[in-house]
């Protein structure tokens, strides 16, 4: 298993692509910490993940606050005492809206969670992964944090702050041993699209398909082994070609 013991946070797993994430990872041996806000569904999740033969912990949070991230930071660490693996998964769209349609309130609402939740709780895991020498954060980022026309202002926006950060973060920290890398899925489908998805002209990608969940998942467990140890820095398209164009 490539990544036996390793205590993994997963923001946002819950549902869509982060429950596939912490299910996937956990198949690799990772003690996640399945996080969101639905108390039955985290213990619909970790108790899938325990019957498939995983070991995972739900806890509820609030992470549009400084507070709630301390709050769900604390709880890891009292149960184990340390975070090896942080997957910044979670995050919210805005449903395509442009620049002189965006309320404040919708632009501080995307921020706080697509940004400042990966801001608040990347401060709270370095400082133990640096005395360790050790650790990977993965952040989900999105193709549209790399081309315009994949979101609204505010997400658009959003996610390229996502990537700068990331970027920051690997110019700062590889040198204590610790991966920072972002993944930018293009169109995947979860449960929130699937509805829709024969909606969206698959023209608009080179393969002429659409990614699954998985596929994102099988990203985040290289990313947080040891087979990507010479990885730090990458932005990575996971799109079916969407960015070459």
């Amino acid at each position: 298993m490539r990544l036996e013991d390793k205590v993994t946070i997963v923001t946002g797993s819950t549902s869509g692509m982060g429950l596939v994430e912490a299910e996937v990872l956990a198949k690799e041996g990772a003690k996640v910490v399945v996080v969101g806000r639905n108390e039955k569904a985290l213990k619909e999740v970790t108790e899938t993940i325990i019957k498939n033969g995983g070991e995972a912990i739900g806890i509820r949070a609030d992470i549009t606050t400084a507070a709630g991230v301390q709050e769900l930071f604390d709880k890891v660490m009292s149960t184990y005492g340390r975070v090896d693996v942080l997957v910044n998964n979670a995050g919210v769209f805005d449903k395509y809206t442009k620049l002189l349609d965006t309320s404040d309130e919708l632009w501080d609402s995307i921020f706080t969670i697509n940004l400042k939740s990966i801001y608040w709780l990347t401060k709270l895991v370095l400082p133990q992964m640096i005395e360790r020498q050790s650790g990977a954060i993965v952040n989900i980022a999105s193709v549209a944090g790399l081309v315009a026309g994949k979101g609204g202002a505010s997400y658009t926006a959003s996610k390229h702050a996502v990537i700068g950060l990331t970027k920051h973060m690997s110019s700062e920290y590889a040198r204590f041993g610790i991966k920072i890398n972002a993944i930018c899925p293009g169109t995947i489908v979860t449960p929130l699209i699937a509805d829709s998805v024969d909606n969206i002209p698959k023209d608009l990608v080179p393969t002429r398909c659409f990614g699954q969940p998985e596929e994102v998942a099988d990203l985040c467990v290289f990313l947080a082994s040891d087979e990507a140890k010479f990885m730090n820095g990458s932005i990575i398209p996971i799109d079916g070609g969407y960015t070459i164009q």
